[in-house]
């Protein structure tokens, strides 16, 4: 029979949840078991070298969504014995800067969000040209592989929209109100674009502020008291969902709220019936899964996705899932 080193087996297990070749499900549940532990205890579950990996993100304060996709960067980096550096900046030429400041600091492995392209390509090169391999995360996946990276883990935003559109037609829904909290962002206009394509219905884009909720609130109460006819309100982030609900109530409006991502806010009223429906992109994934393929692509060469983006959602969810989901997102993974 043949035998692996334990800390392969238990890198491996976690990183793909493979049986390996050769190992009896006795050894295997052990190796499992092992996993787990360490996982739990937050233990280095690899003897590899302690390679340092830099996520930079689009992120703006406070957002509850780039909170979980840490969750998942940090709990992989523990386990593969990462340094982990995270960064984020809302505004994409200062983005853009901080990847410089990665690259500068001769990182082993970038991670990286392309929300304005064009902002980040030249940065992206320059990590490629030193050598530093690159993963693009959450949004990009048009320009990722013409930008050098191995893969991009996220959702398809388009798809992502087109479910919602359908999802909206099956409720019977006439008009929405598609809100766009960041102005460029191609990711929104996929998902906006994506609703336009399938639903039966009419959709209108309202673009917000989304720095600043009262705003948010301000103009989406407005045009729910300008239009009677809407009868669904489509936001695009999970912070902005429970605005989007008190926007509804200053108007007097009789619109269902949905939402695209999910938090405890979102899961507790998913499961109280204040909002129809959510998108679940699943954000601990996209991180956990973005540092273990730098990982893997450190130690043994592997690249997934086959040159095509590596999804992780869209999923959606309602109020049956919502108890399982409110446990989840508790914790900080969904």
């Amino acid at each position: 029979m043949a035998r692996f080193p334990t800390w392969v087996v238990i890198a491996l297990t976690g990183a793909l949840s493979l049986s390996l070749a050769g190992c009896s499900s006795t050894g295997g549940k052990r190796a499992e078991d092992a996993r787990k532990a360490a996982a739990a205890q937050g233990r280095v579950a690899v003897n590899t070298p302690r390679w340092t990996f830099a996520m930079i993100t689009h992120s703006g304060d406070g957002d509850t969504f780039w909170d979980i996709v840490q969750s998942g960067a940090k709990q992989a980096a523990v386990k593969d014995n990462i340094n982990f550096l995270y960064s984020h900046d809302a505004q994409a030429q200062q983005q853009a800067q901080l990847v410089d400041a990665a690259v500068d600091k001769k990182v082993d492995g970038i991670i990286v969000t392309l929300a304005k392209p064009e902002a980040l390509k030249a940065a992206v090169a320059r990590a490629e040209r030193a050598g530093i391999p690159v993963i693009t995360v959450n949004s990009g996946s048009a320009q990722s592989k013409a930008y050098g990276a191995l893969t991009h883990i996220g959702q398809d935003e388009s798809v992502a929209g087109e479910a919602v559109g359908q999802e909206l037609t099956d409720r019977g829904r006439k008009k929405v109100l598609c809100v766009l909290h960041e102005q460029g962002n191609v990711g929104h206009e996929q998902r906006c674009a994506g609703v336009t394509k399938t639903f039966s219905g009419t959709v209108e884009n309202l673009y917000v502020n989304g720095t600043n909720m009262p705003d948010v609130q301000a103009a989406i109460g407005a045009r729910l008291q300008a239009d009677r006819s809407v009868d669904a309100v489509v936001t695009l982030g999970a912070p902005y969902a429970d605005t989007a609900v008190k926007a509804k109530a200053d108007a007097g409006s009789r619109a269902e709220v949905d939402t695209f991502d999910l938090n405890a806010k979102v899961a507790a009223e998913l499961k109280d019936g204040t909002l129809g429906f959510a998108v679940d992109q699943q954000p601990y994934l996209q991180g956990y899964q973005a540092v273990d393929l730098l990982w893997l692509y450190k130690y043994n060469g592997d690249v997934l996705g086959g040159g095509r983006p590596v999804l992780t959602g869209p999923q959606i969810v309602t109020k049956d899932q919502a108890a399982t989901l409110e446990e989840y997102t508790k914790r900080g993974t969904r």
